[in-house]
């Protein structure tokens, strides 16, 4: 075995063992670790992404001297590394964006916690991408659940209390759902391992023994799934949880813990289901009419809001409805499409949240739209991330939006029955992005009436916020990698997806 090939099952060790060494630093320390941790990580991704690439072949890691049935497997491929590098990328530089506003909102005697969730969040993020073994999975969906919970009601005030509430009864709900659906799986197969399991369903879809069982445990785990990653109507929580926790904890929040439980319900699509099954199921139809329905509604939602952040929560509805409208079109190019929206989501809304954080630090912390007259021009490189991330939500040309749009549109085309429904879908969800994106960016870029009071609005340099600064550039920079270097990440996913059959 080379040595590279250790590193997945390294960097579950090393994010899970690095939350009880920051209980014990100072927040000054715990912020250097937790730093450290997430970029070696990222770097250990990266080398397990190139040896991957290069061999054209995924491996599996025993852990422990027990072989399957018995023992615990992680399971690395193309796609696996690409997410668990870009959970890193996206982490690193939502806590660098943020870390002005963790000093100024969290005790100090309270920061050490906040790295020791964030630390196991990244920790149950590895895990879910690389674990071969279905309730292994569903152990770091609930540790994922925590981390995020207690992300959200760190600052304890009113709205993330009810916030954190909200979440967590919604979360529990879709846990037991998802823990049903694994318990009929293993009662019909005897097995827990992905591997196995798919071996003894598709034994059992030849004979057409237990049919109506397999399908509701597939239906069981898409919904649990679903109602975890926020999809319409299950999102109840998500405003408030994104409205007003600390800027690093929405920032991760909304790139990252739903994406988490996405990527683990397609690896039960291939690699515990099997994709054929999944297609001539009817829970592929439910999820892509709730995917069309999320796309309007949240963008509906988005548009009668009058607080920054609160519109961008509701985005996150929208798009989160695109990644079901893709897997309900039951074909590789829909999955395909899916996961790099996934990608595309994740480096956008995470710079729209940073960018709208810096507009209002340009506004005296005001989220009122009112109250964001002309911030792009108190705070420059603030009001240019915010119009990029704007224009990429849209799907303007050049950005990665476009890309994301552009794959749905062409897996939708020739589809029998779904084509034109995604297609006006598509269309009349774009119109509505940009009613509310663009309306924002006019109003940053609105010269200030005469007499028209902002109360304690100020010109805030690069200088004045180095770190969030260097975030925001980096976001932009990503979101234009994305956007016009597509075919390489599109080709990485594609091979990474045909490793999963």
């Amino acid at each position: 075995m080379d040595f590279v090939q250790n590193f997945p099952f390294f960097s579950i060790l090393l994010s899970l063992f690095s939350g009880p060494l920051s209980s014990v630093l100072n927040a000054k320390w715990a912020k250097r670790v937790n730093a450290a941790v997430i970029t070696v990580i990222g770097c250990m991704s990266a080398a397990v992404l190139v040896y991957v690439t290069g061999t054209g072949q995924e491996y599996v890691y025993m852990m422990g001297h027990f072989p399957a049935p018995w023992g615990n497997e992680i399971r690395v491929g193309i796609l696996e590394a690409l997410m668990a590098l870009f959970f890193c990328v996206i982490m690193l530089l939502s806590m660098i964006g943020g870390s002005r506003e963790r000093e100024l909102e969290l005790e100090e005697s309270k920061q050490n916690l906040y790295y020791i969730m964030v630390n196991l969040l990244l920790c149950s993020l590895l895990a879910l991408v690389y674990t071969n073994d279905l309730f292994t999975a569903y152990v770091f969906v609930e540790i994922n659940t925590i981390s995020a919970c207690g992300l959200i009601m760190i600052k304890q005030n009113g709205r993330t209390m009810e916030a954190s509430v909200r979440y967590m009864i919604m979360s529990l709900l879709g846990s037991g759902l998802l823990l049903l659906g694994i318990c009929f799986l293993y009662d019909l197969t005897g097995h827990l391992l992905m591997s196995n399991i798919k071996e003894q369903v598709q034994l059992l879809a030849l004979s057409g023994n237990y049919h109506i069982p397999l399908i509701v445990s597939l239906g069981l785990m898409s919904v649990g799934l679903a109602i975890k990653s926020a999809l319409y109507p299950f999102h109840t929580w998500l405003p408030d949880a994104y409205g007003y926790s600390t800027l690093s904890s929405a920032a991760i929040l909304s790139s990252l813990v739903s994406k988490g439980y996405i990527f683990l319900l397609i690896k039960i699509f291939y690699r515990v289901i099997g994709f054929e099954i999944v297609r001539e199921s009817k829970v592929i139809h439910v999820l892509f009419v709730f995917g069309i329905i999320g796309m309007i509604m949240g963008s509906v939602s988005a548009i009668r809001e009058d607080n920054i952040r609160r519109m961008i929560a509701f985005s996150s509805v929208a798009q989160i409805g695109y990644i079901y409208m893709g897997f309900g079109l039951g074909t590789a190019e829909g999955v395909i499409a899916s996961i790099y929206h996934v990608i595309s989501h994740s480096a956008s809304k995470s710079l729209l949240f940073v960018a709208a954080s810096g507009l209002t630090d340009a506004s005296g912390e005001s989220l009122r739209y009112r109250d964001l007259t002309g911030a792009g021009y108190r705070n420059g490189l603030a009001g240019v991330a915010f119009t990029v991330g704007s224009l990429s939500m849209v799907g303007m040309p050049i950005f990665s939006g476009f890309i994301s749009k552009l794959l749905f549109a062409q897996a939708a085309i020739g589809h029998t029955y779904k084509m034109l429904l995604t297609l006006i879908a598509l269309a009349i969800s774009t119109v509505l992005n940009a009613v509310y994106f663009m309306r924002t960016v006019i109003r940053i870029y609105t010269p200030v009436p005469e007499g028209f009071l902002i109360e304690n609005a100020q010109t805030v340099t690069v200088r004045q916020q180095p770190s969030k600064s260097a975030a925001l550039v980096c976001f932009i920079l990503l979101n234009l990698f994305l956007g016009l270097n597509s075919e390489p990440i599109i080709g990485l996913i594609q091979r990474g997806l045909e490793m999963f059959d």
